[in-house]
């Protein structure tokens, strides 16, 4: 599980275009001192430098509730749910406010996203939150991107936000997630009990023998390192690595996006294209089909292009925005499957014509395509 400044794992990273970044509540707050606003300043300046490369970057931070404290004056964290959203809600004027200011020193606008788990648990909000996200991106905006803690609720809060940080990669199908901690990553022993205890550098994502390394939660030295680890397996999902640093390193993020040895990697096992079609073609049951003409089926098997609306002359069955559907050839054989853009009743206005006439049609267009290319998968 050890690995050196030139092998390959490390190397792929330089070549990464889209990245999450995670930075930690202990980082933020100076161990709940108040806002370490010189950090933030000095991470969004690394950030800065690979959005001039072109590298994309989204930004997950934590934070907001100590923020609340800090400016309200209060000491001890509150336990009531209600009191949690209160500090939140004063808090996330205080870091939008920060983040804007530091991103505005390079020439950079950010949009502030607030998600809770039950966005992404709906298909139809996950896919409103993917454009919206992908479209800040496309624009050159760093979405900034936290728990909405001022509405959630026990039942859809995410927990912590390496569970969101994951989850927002899959979201924007991220190359890499960047977890900044107070640690330098995982060890295989607890590094406080046995000096002699060695820092994994190389590993992959969702190995289980890992866990056993993380101990639980309150770990001395490694709290909250589990749930790093299950943030890493769940970004695989999607083919994103993972990489888990200090974020009191020197130019940590530089270094990291420069393939050199920092910290714990934890790589994906495939790439995002193969994860994301293996988790499509593993669906059984498809909630509808849709019938192509010739011309579709070659262009879909022949060119890997995407699903337009011209292309389809029938459908069957009624499904939602995001659900999995078959496609069909003329003779009524299953040739792909795919994620779908519109519900049934909006793709049996729009088939048969040419994408840009959807706006006319619908009053409003959401994608040029039935099924984008990155969402089908040939059978």
């Amino acid at each position: 599980m050890s690995g050196n400044a030139n092998n390959s794992p490390r190397a792929s990273l330089k070549n990464a275009r889209r990245v999450v970044v995670k930075i930690g509540s202990a980082l933020l707050t100076r161990d709940g001192q108040g806002l370490n606003i010189d950090g933030i300043q000095n991470w969004v300046g690394q950030l800065a430098q690979f959005r001039a490369r072109g590298v994309e970057m989204v930004l997950v931070t934590s934070g907001a509730v100590a923020a609340g404290m800090q400016r309200l004056g209060r000491r001890q964290r509150p336990h009531a749910l209600h009191e949690l959203q209160a500090m939140a809600a004063v808090g996330q004027m205080n870091l939008v406010q920060v983040y804007e200011s530091a991103f505005q020193r390079h020439g950079l606008h950010t949009a502030q996203v607030l998600l809770t788990h039950d966005d992404l648990a709906n298909r139809k909000r996950y896919l409103n939150s993917r454009s919206t996200l992908r479209t800040l991106l496309s624009l050159g905006v760093i979405p900034v991107v936290n728990e909405n803690d001022t509405v959630a609720t026990e039942e859809i809060r995410f927990g912590d936000n390496d569970t969101l940080a994951a989850l927002v990669a899959n979201l924007v199908e991220a190359d890499l997630l960047l977890i900044l901690t107070d640690q330098s990553g995982l060890y295989d022993l607890d590094p406080r009990q046995h000096p002699d205890a060695k820092l994994v550098e190389e590993a992959i994502a969702g190995d289980k023998q890992l866990l056993s390394m993380a101990g639980g939660s309150g770990a001395l030295g490694r709290g909250g390192m589990r749930t790093k680890l299950l943030a890493a397996e769940k970004a695989a999902h999607s083919g994103a690595s993972t990489v888990i640093a200090s974020g009191r390193e020197e130019n940590v993020i530089v270094r990291v996006l420069s393939g050199e040895v920092v910290g714990t990697h934890l790589k994906a096992e495939q790439g995002r294209v193969a994860a994301r079609k293996q988790w499509l073609a593993g669906h059984a049951h498809a909630a509808g089909s849709l019938k192509l003409d010739a011309g579709a089926v070659r262009v879909i098997r022949e060119s890997g292009k995407s699903l337009l609306p011209v292309g389809v002359k029938a459908i069957e069955g009624t499904f939602t925005r995001g659900e999995v559907i078959s496609c069909l050839d003329p003779e009524g054989h299953e040739v792909a499957r795919g994620l779908v853009n519109y519900s049934s009743e909006e793709a049996a206005r729009i088939i048969g014509h040419a994408s840009d006439k959807i706006e006319s049609i619908l009053g409003y267009v959401d994608e040029p395509e039935l099924i984008h290319r990155d969402n089908l998968i040939v059978l």
